[in-house]
């Protein structure tokens, strides 16, 4: 797990060590890969896999677009059984000759019977190129092949063409395909004495290996037949991942012992597991790209929004200030304008202030006016003067506060000079003679 560590975080780490243990896969890339496609899920991971060994197809299979498959015959592995009449090493000249006009026969029977079947075919339609249920063309092979053979066989991959191919391209294994023709006395031997051989099954279950076969008498079996374009039967090929496209890499026609089966296909397993090893590294390189991606974009966008963050902090501050300095140029626009109406209501209310009378006046009252400042103002008043006119003299003096009260000394009394007494006058208020009155700032 060592050099997993690095691309892994604790927790998948984890995930990985699980699912090892749960399939039995020895493979530790493999795990994780597998684990990679399924996003993490353990569970389906999982469940996935044990549909495989059962047969059933896994999530990703889909018969909507299967992956196209490659039949390139040069870089194939063809092996042709011979008929059982010619035995190999036997050098009796008769058995030579009468094995060469025995394919010579074959060959123009084989040759005849393609271009009657072709005339047949343009003519009249085949009822097997119409596929309306693939699924059950393959599951009905599976219940006669038990049936007729018996249940000691390889895992048969119980869905259509398309999805073997699907899931043996995501899973990265190989597809053993299994062409199967009825009343067919070599497939007959073929499925009784090979297929049924525990040493087959136990090699093709035990190498996770996906067989799938069908009868080429279906609808699903001629299409792919058609396809793979097999000669004679018993038929198999093997399909593998190669160079990113499904490829055909062996073929197998005709009857073949268990033992030599076997060899062939690790044969072809030993020459194409390279393309395997090969699209597992760049799976697992280009998943540990996208993680990479990933965490660079996370941290990407973790910045951005770090200095999106920073720059709205910014932003309110900055109408945080503009919005002091607004409420403040408005309190100094208010205070201006205040002051201006003060001026303008003392220049205004001057003329209002009542003539001094002279000293000898038996009504003149002296009223002395002590300022918040300290000095003192002297001022005679009539009698008949109101508060008001008291209040105004005090307003439009120089060193009068803006805001401000008069009150007598004792006892305590405000002049209520802008109230509803504003209009008494001063002998109503008690004023009569000479009199101290005090002038207090009311914003101070």
């Amino acid at each position: 797990m060592d050099n997993l560590d690095m691309n892994l975080t604790e927790e998948q780490t984890e995930k990985v060590l699980q699912f090892q243990d749960l399939t039995g896969i020895d493979n530790v890339t493999l795990c994780r890969d597998v684990l990679q496609r399924h996003n993490w899920d353990l569970e389906v991971a999982v469940q996935d896999q044990l549909n495989i060994r059962e047969g059933r197809p896994t999530m990703f299979s889909s018969d909507h677009s299967p992956p196209p498959v490659v039949s390139d015959p040069i870089p194939q592995h063809v092996f042709f059984s011979p008929p059982a009449r010619y035995i190999p090493g036997n050098n009796s000249s008769w058995r030579l000759l009468r094995y060469i006009v025995t394919v010579f026969f074959h060959f123009c029977y084989d040759t005849l019977s393609s271009i009657l079947g072709l005339t047949y075919r343009l003519l009249f339609r085949d009822p097997r190129r119409q596929v309306t249920d693939p699924v059950g063309d393959v599951l009905r092979f599976m219940h006669q092949f038990e049936e007729s053979y018996g249940l000691v066989h390889p895992v048969f991959y119980q869905g259509s063409y398309g999805q073997a191919l699907t899931d043996a391209k995501q899973e990265l294994r190989f597809l053993i395909v299994y062409l199967h023709q009825d009343n067919n006395k070599n497939c007959n031997n073929f499925c009784r004495l090979t297929l049924c051989n525990e040493t087959l099954v136990q090699y093709i279950n035990s190498t996770n290996m996906l067989f799938w076969a069908c009868s080429v008498n279906s609808g699903e079996g001629y299409r792919v037949s058609q396809s793979l374009q097999e000669h004679s039967h018993p038929f198999m090929a093997v399909i593998v991942l190669k160079d990113n496209r499904m490829t055909v890499v062996g073929r197998q026609e005709g009857h073949v012992d268990a033992e030599e089966l076997v060899r062939r296909l690790q044969m072809i397993i030993s020459a194409n597991e390279a393309s395997l090893v090969a699209a597992r590294a760049e799976r697992v390189e280009r998943s540990f790209n996208q993680t990479l991606r990933r965490q660079q974009d996370e941290a990407y966008m973790l910045s951005l929004l770090a200095d999106q963050e920073k720059e709205r902090v910014k932003s309110q501050e900055m109408e945080r200030r503009e919005s002091e300095a607004r409420q403040q140029r408005q309190v100094e626009e208010a205070e201006r304008q205040r002051k201006e109406d003060l001026r303008r209501q003392k220049i205004e209310l001057v003329n209002l202030v009542p003539t001094e009378p002279s000293p000898t006046d038996p009504e003149a009252v002296c009223v002395v006016f002590k300022m918040p400042n300290g000095s003192r103002l002297e001022r005679r008043f009539l009698q008949t003067h109101t508060l008001e006119d008291v209040f105004h003299f005090v307003f439009c003096h120089p060193e009068s506060p803006d805001e401000f009260e008069i009150t007598t000394n004792f006892p305590k009394r405000t002049l209520d000079c802008k109230g509803a007494l504003k209009s008494q006058t001063l002998s109503e208020w008690g004023l009569r003679k000479g009199e101290v009155l005090f002038v207090y700032d009311l914003e101070s």
